[in-house]
């Protein structure tokens, strides 16, 4: 189907950032998308206007019992073409049915998610930085919007995507991080949102990683919420743990993001070769294997940083230095595939590069 947003542009552009010293997530560009969704209508009135402030009633269920969702992915400009393109888009509007299906929030058709996103980065293509390892950062998200203070799903909504031009999640790029493992609080339970892509799993993390970052530590790499066993996610990404020759990363049983730059390293690692398995991996048996010296990389994935390497894990008073603090061979193998695929570096193997226009 062919979808025709109108396009309301700015008459006040704003002045672009410097794409040599951009940070991430601190810079918007001059539009955004907005719809609107109404119980017995749906989704109606897509649009492009100027990047501004929302009007919202203070009673909006949003405010009050977290009624939200979002996504993240990115646009690039293909190094040889010129072109501008999406990585997986129809991979995010997909996560975000099964977000919203959690949260009793309104299903959207994917084909309309993924032309919302190629109008807006369309409308604002300039805006996308060509320094080295930047890209324009797509966040679309939908809020609950009625006014009303009792506890049920919203009837009205607003779809909205932001764009930001940015630069490395991590400012010292794919330098390996410290992680430090939570064993008192808990991020997602069985049965709970930890797959759902909703702002609550993440306010619920703050108190552990400030907790973390005073002990000197880049993140949090969470255990599951029942027994404090099984390792879960790094912070904001998924992990990889590399013991011997098998690269382990934890199961999609329901307390984990199904992160699509998660996917994309599966697919990668399966197509050369390695022993990858989805399995739960016990902090004690990371232990064990880092005394036997076969614990031997890990790294995160990620659709802010793409791969973030781990130099060093720590937990409870035992601190274990992986891969002599540096890059392992796995985690470079999967950046350079991953974003050399994203900007035209790398031939695209699985189709995963949509073009905006």
């Amino acid at each position: 189907m062919n979808y025709n947003f109108p396009v309301t542009r700015t008459t006040n552009p704003k002045q672009k950032p410097d794409p040599d010293k951009l940070p991430f997530g601190r810079y918007y560009t001059d539009h955004m998308f907005i719809m609107e969704y109404e119980e017995g209508k749906g989704w109606y009135d897509g649009r492009i206007v100027p990047y501004a402030p929302l009007e919202l009633d203070p009673a909006a269920m949003v405010f009050h019992y977290g009624i939200e969702m979002f996504e993240g992915l990115k646009a690039y400009t293909n190094v040889n073409t010129g072109a501008v393109q999406l990585f997986r888009p129809d991979m995010n509007a997909k996560r975000t049915n099964r977000t919203n299906d959690r949260l009793c929030i309104p299903q959207i058709d994917e084909e309309l998610y993924v032309a919302a996103v190629k109008a807006i980065v369309d409308v604002d293509a300039d805006w996308i930085p060509q320094a080295k390892d930047t890209s324009l950062y797509i966040r679309p998200f939908i809020i609950a919007t009625e006014p009303y203070l009792g506890i049920h799903p919203s009837v009205t909504y607003k779809f909205i995507i932001i764009l930001s031009p940015s630069g490395p999640y991590y400012p010292n790029g794919l330098e390996p991080t410290k992680l430090y493992v939570e064993d008192t609080y808990t991020r997602a339970a069985l049965g709970g949102t930890g797959e759902a892509k909703c702002g609550g799993n993440y306010a619920c993390s703050l108190k552990a990683q400030v907790i973390a970052e005073e002990k000197g530590y880049d993140q949090i790499l969470w255990l599951d919420g029942m027994e404090q066993k099984y390792v879960e996610e790094v912070g904001t990404s998924n992990a990889f743990f590399v013991i011997g020759d098998e690269i382990i990363t934890a199961p999609l049983r329901g307390t984990i993001l199904p992160g699509i730059t998660r996917d994309s390293c599966i697919k990668v690692l399966k197509s050369k070769g390695y022993n990858v398995n989805e399995r739960l991996l016990s902090i004690q048996e990371i232990c064990a294997a880092y005394d036997k010296g076969e614990f031997v990389e890990m790294f995160a994935s990620g659709t802010a940083a793409i791969i973030s390497p781990v130099g060093e894990l720590c937990y409870k008073d035992k601190q274990m230095i992986i891969n002599e603090g540096k890059i392992g061979p796995i985690a470079q193998l999967l950046y350079d595939t991953i974003y050399g695929t994203q900007i035209g570096k790398v031939e695209d193997e699985f189709g995963w590069v949509i073009p905006v226009k």
